[in-house]
Order: C-alpha cells, then sequence, then structure tokens
C-alpha cells in the first residue's frame, strides 16, 4: 500500500478525479500534489516582448497556487503542494524519481487518434518512465 503518493494537478476535471480516488483508495497516505507551468503555453507576445516573460510567468504562478488551494479544499486535510516548471511529462517523471514517493496518480484527458498523436501524451509519457506504480484514472 503506497505511503508517498505524487498527484499532478491542474485543476481540469480528469485531475480532480484522480485526487479523489487518490485520497479514497489511500486514506492513510501522505499526498503531494504538483502544479506544472509548462513554458509552450506561453504565447509569441510573452516570449518576443521585454518583461512580458516575467509577467506570464507570474500570472501562471499565481494560477497555480489558486489551483492548489482549491485541491487542498477537495482534500479536506493537510497535503503537501509544489509547483514546477517545465515539460509536464519530464517534469511529474523527475519530481518522481527524486522524491519520497511509491506511487504516481494522474488523470488522462482521454484523447485518441490524431490529437493524440499530435499532443502527445502527458499519461503515457509518465507511465513509460516513471519509476514507481503509475495509476492513471480516466
Amino acid at each position: 500500500m503506497p505511503s508517498q503518493v505524487l498527484v499532478p494537478f491542474d485543476g481540469t476535471p480528469q485531475s480532480e478525479a484522480a485526487l479523489a480516488f487518490a485520497t479514497e483508495e489511500w486514506p492513510d497516505a501522505t499526498f503531494t500534489l504538483l502544479y506544472v507551468i509548462d513554458p509552450v503555453t506561453a504565447g509569441v507576445a510573452q516570449r518576443a516582448l521585454p518583461g512580458s516573460s516575467e509577467t506570464w510567468y507570474e500570472n501562471a504562478r499565481e494560477t497555480a497556487r489558486g489551483c492548489l488551494d482549491e485541491a487542498r479544499e477537495l482534500v479536506g486535510r493537510p497535503v503537501e503542494t509544489r509547483i514546477e516548471v517545465g515539460s509536464p511529462a519530464r517534469v511529474v517523471v523527475d519530481v518522481a524519481s527524486e522524491g519520497p514517493f511509491d506511487h504516481v496518480v494522474l488523470g488522462s484527458h482521454g484523447r485518441e487518434g490524431v490529437s493524440r498523436i499530435l499532443l502527445g501524451s502527458v499519461a503515457e509519457g509518465v507511465v513509460r518512465r516513471s519509476p514507481v506504480p503509475v495509476t492513471v484514472v480516466r
């Protein structure tokens, strides 16, 4: 039974389902909620205009904090939180590798066909490279 569970959380219904599953399945585990700021989502203007990337980053951190605060309320008990920057799949695997985690639980967006090929799958990338067991909630 996992005792240290990493739950990537971005405020989507899929991540909420993953969090609900994890807290119900392992009520005595310690949870760390991870929000990943993906710089790829910054538009061209944010990368080209002086000072705009800093503004974008601060706005992204504020969004992350708000999202994690909402997640804490969903859990109803103390949890650890982390905000990291990078490619979501890579960051989740890196955090799982460096921490005391023995399980990762994440939501799947359920993309299929061409959209999955073009957009990739964070869940698939984590499942393939994670050093610990992964549960994908759909």
